[in-house]
């Protein structure tokens, strides 16, 4: 048996440190056993899925060293690697397992589904869909389909018994059939869920082992069902450990930047970054702590990899870092790297435009323009303060505006500044008062360049890092607090 593993990404965000975490182990494995490694595109989600975020995702795994053999950049022969290309593909086994009554169609308007979902929750009951259609007569269903009635494809589900499956770092896994859903397949526009479109691309596209992150291992089930229900070999399961805060939470941004375009702007190397996602619960038979891609890919055994929750720590990455910049490159080599980085022309150009009014000698360009060369800025909470707001509406005020950025998917000027002023709008503030704090989170100081600007040159990953780290300056959001804000932010509009 040939070895193929995968990464399927969702084009929906930012690239997250998650997914390199996830790629570097599947092709690690994949190399070592002699096999390939190939990427796919899960776009399914056509609301939320742009060709910017894709980008984002393929440039930023190239720029860590990472390649696939098979993928939407380079083709292969169980292509297409984008599943809104494959529309097709998924109805087909949709109307086979519908045939096979393996499934059904589900009538059930979201408003009778909210209902139900409310009712399970008040009454302390588990959340799922209560099989409400999973028995209608055939005639009834061919008249609401000639009526043109919404509905989605749901799977049939055991509810005796368990789903005993094996784990390759875990040994067996049991888990009860009452605690799977009837999921739903096949939306009402078509398009299909993750799990129907996972389990059809996996044995098409000839995979072999599934290695991804422990959050899917209560999904099992209703993969390994599917398979079953297509008479399909099931792939080996291996389910990574997830990466954790120093606090050992879930990884998320609130805590820590977690997309590899912060880290690519902050000014690290890529070789460094991946050599500390390969330490993420993994280790060196020497146990060493710095190695390149290929040093790991030569001694690559996944038994090594640690179920305890490894711990994604800023602090020990930019120590790693250091060691690499200091012995690994010549000082030729970090003058390119540095040259590659920021110090180049097309981003001297585009800052140029806005600088050139403001300078009477050529050396006025490096107060000017540092910020856009730093990381987090050296301000403190009396810097925020000083734009003239008191510091729970100052958290408000930087809290919204950075709710609001997050939901910008194509980052230009013109955006960055609709999503601000609809935030000042909200909040009944006018615009120049309510982007005060905001230069200074920003840039520093409120004599910068606009703002907008400013964000537009720094981009989303850098312009959000720098808004979080304001808000932390001031003391942060707890729990109770986030609450209120979410509610208050819900109700701007």
């Amino acid at each position: 048996m040939t070895v193929r593993t995968r990464i399927a990404p969702s084009p929906t965000g930012d690239p997250h440190v998650g997914t390199a975490y996830v790629a570097l182990f599947n092709m690690a494995f994949a190399r070592s056993q002699g096999g390939q490694f190939l990427l796919r595109i899960e776009d399914t989600d056509q609301v939320r899925s742009t060709p910017e975020s894709e980008k984002s995702i393929l440039d930023a795994l190239h720029w860590l060293g990472l390649e696939w053999d098979e993928g939407p950049d380079n083709g292969g022969p169980h292509g297409p690697y984008r599943q809104s290309e494959r529309s097709d593909i998924y109805r087909q086994h949709a109307d086979q397992l519908l045939d096979s009554g393996h499934a059904f169609r589900c009538f059930c308007t979201s408003e009778r589904l909210d209902q139900l979902r409310k009712t399970q929750m008040e009454e302390k009951q588990p959340i799922g869909y209560d099989g409400h259609c999973q028995h209608l007569e055939q005639a009834e269903i061919d008249q609401r389909l000639a009526n043109n009635e919404s509905h989605v494809v749901r799977m049939n589900v055991p509810r005796e018994g368990q789903c005993v499956f094996n784990d390759m770092l875990r040994g067996e896994i049991s888990i009860d059939w009452t605690q799977i859903d009837l999921q739903v397949l096949l939306k009402a526009d078509g398009m299909p869920t993750y799990h129907l479109a996972n389990v059809v691309d996996d044995h098409l596209m000839k995979i072999s082992h599934v290695i991804r992150g422990e959050e899917w291992i209560n999904s099992a089930p209703k993969h390994i069902l599917l398979y079953q229900y297509f008479g399909w070999d099931t792939p080996v399961f291996c389910h990574l450990p997830l990466l954790r805060n120093i606090d050992k939470s879930k990884l998320s941004k609130r805590k820590n930047p977690t997309s590899i375009l912060f880290y690519q702007r902050m000014g690290y190397l890529p070789e460094a970054l991946l050599n500390y996602l390969g330490r993420m619960g993994w280790s060196m038979p020497d146990e060493r702590e710095k190695f390149t891609l290929a040093e790991m890919l030569e001694v690559f055994d996944i038994q090594r990899v640690s179920l305890g929750g490894p711990v994604f720590d800023v602090e020990k990455l930019s120590w790693l870092n250091g060691m690499w910049i200091r012995e690994e490159l010549t000082d030729d080599q970090l003058a390119d790297r540095l040259q590659e980085w920021a110090l180049n022309r097309d981003t001297l150009k585009a800052f140029l435009p806005f600088a050139k009014q403001r300078m009477e000698t050529l050396s006025d360009i490096a107060p000017l323009g540092s910020y856009l060369v730093s990381g987090m800025l050296p301000i403190s909470a009396e810097d925020l303060r000083s734009a003239g707001i008191e510091d729970e509406r100052l958290i408000e005020v930087l809290q919204f505006a950075l709710w609001r950025l997050e939901s910008v998917q194509q980052w230009n000027r013109d955006n960055i500044f609709n999503a601000l002023k609809a935030v000042a709008d909200g909040m009944d503030i006018k615009l120049k008062p309510f982007l005060a704090p905001l230069f200074i989170a920003i840039a520093g100081s409120s004599a910068s360049i606009s703002v907008m600007d400013s964000m537009n040159l720094l981009g989303a990953d850098m312009s959000r890092a720098r808004l979080r780290h304001a808000i932390e300056l001031l003391g942060g959001i707890g729990k109770k607090k986030l609450k209120k804000l979410e509610k208050e932010y819900q109700q701007l509009g």
